[in-house]
C-alpha cells in the first residue's frame, strides 16, 4: 500500500504519533475536519478543471470558425463627405510630355 508516496510502517508511525499527541478523543474530531477538507478541494479541483475545459473549448471553436465579412452601408455623412462627380477643370494639364514605347 504506498498513498503519497508514504508505505505502510511509514503510515503507522505516522497514526501512532497523532494518537499521542492529539489523543483518542480528538482524533476522530480531526479526521472528519481533515476529510471534510480534501473534499472540498477535490470538488473546487473538478470545478475548476470543467470550466477551463469549457473556456477552452468555446475559444476553440471561436479560433476554428470562419470569419464572417460583415459589410455596412456607409452612412451619410461619409457619402456627404465624397463628391458625387469629378470636376475637370480642377486639375488641368498644361505640358504634356508624350511617351512612346520603344520597338526594338
Amino acid at each position: 500500500m504506498n498513498i503519497f508516496g508514504i508505505g505502510l510502517p511509514e503510515m503507522a508511525l505516522i497514526m501512532i504519533l497523532a494518537l499521542l499527541i492529539f489523543g483518542p478523543k480528538k482524533l476522530p474530531e480531526i479526521g472528519r475536519s481533515l476529510g471534510k477538507a480534501i473534499r472540498g478541494f477535490q470538488e473546487a479541483s473538478k470545478e475548476f478543471e470543467t470550466e477551463f475545459k469549457k473556456e477552452a473549448e468555446r475559444i476553440e471553436k471561436v479560433v476554428n470558425e470562419p470569419m464572417k465579412a460583415t459589410l455596412e452601408p456607409p452612412t451619410q455623412k461619409a457619402l456627404a463627405s465624397t463628391p458625387t462627380e469629378a470636376n475637370p477643370s480642377d486639375e488641368t494639364v498644361t505640358n504634356a510630355e508624350i511617351v512612346e514605347e520603344k520597338t526594338s
